[in-house]
């Protein structure tokens, strides 16, 4: 299957718990525009957790990041992706992409508690081989 834009650009999805250094790995990439289902979630600025939003912050993440690479731009996302069908619609949109998935431990900057990442990293799926070698399945 061919590349949407014969592989000129990118989308780099990085996975990882609350707290993995996400955010941090993302600060340090220049020429990617980033996307992460939290900044939809946000009101006035402020990180404002709504369940009933989480679907459409999703949606409104794929979207942009979709539109962003079909501009030609180099793209990445941030999201826990605990479950490989999380990024699914990601590697469906048919460009080069990479994985990177992050292990660190810190404190997290939207407050979730430990339980639930506790609850999250029970269920943590591993990816398909071909994933993990950034080929389209």
């Amino acid at each position: 299957m061919g590349n949407a834009n014969d592989g000129k650009n990118e989308i780099v999805l990085i996975r990882g718990l609350p707290g993995s250094g996400k955010s941090t790995l993302v600060k340090s990439m220049e020429g990617y525009l980033h996307f992460e289902a939290d900044k939809f979630l946000e009101v006035d600025g402020v990180y404002t957790y709504d369940a009933s939003k989480v679907r459409g912050a999703h949606d409104s993440c794929v979207d942009s990041a979709k539109k962003a690479l079909e501009q030609g731009m180099n793209v990445v996302v941030s999201n826990t992706f605990a479950k490989a069908w999380e990024m699914q619609r990601y590697v469906d949109l048919g460009f080069k992409f990479r994985i990177i998935e992050m292990h660190n431990k810190w404190p997290n900057i939207h407050g979730v508690p430990e339980d639930k990442i506790a609850f999250m990293a029970k269920g943590w799926q591993e990816l398909p081989s071909a994933w993990q070698k950034g080929q389209l399945s």
